[in-house]
């Protein structure tokens, strides 16, 4: 069985019902929907998605450093630049 990272699920059948009342009800939750009593997606608040890019965005930049710490450091002056 598939695990369900959301406290809340819906059926896709029921998402197209009506999808403002499942927006609604999970009061900013995530919601798991599900296809065949699976997950087939998550239904998430536009501020929790933006801030789980911006992360992943921080993430990304930090393994960046991380990758290019040990690379040779060149010796510049603020007249150079």
């Amino acid at each position: 069985m598939d695990r369900i990272y959301a406290r809340a699920s819906v059926s896709i059948s029921d998402l197209k019902k009506n999808p403002s009342r499942i927006i609604n009800e999970a009061e900013g939750a995530p919601v798991a929907i599900l296809n065949h009593n699976k997950p087939s997606a998550y239904l998430i608040p536009a501020e929790a998605f933006e801030a789980l890019m911006e992360r992943f965005e921080d993430y990304t930049l930090a393994q960046l450093v991380k990758e290019r710490e040990q690379e040779p450091t060149v010796k510049v002056s603020l007249d150079e630049l």
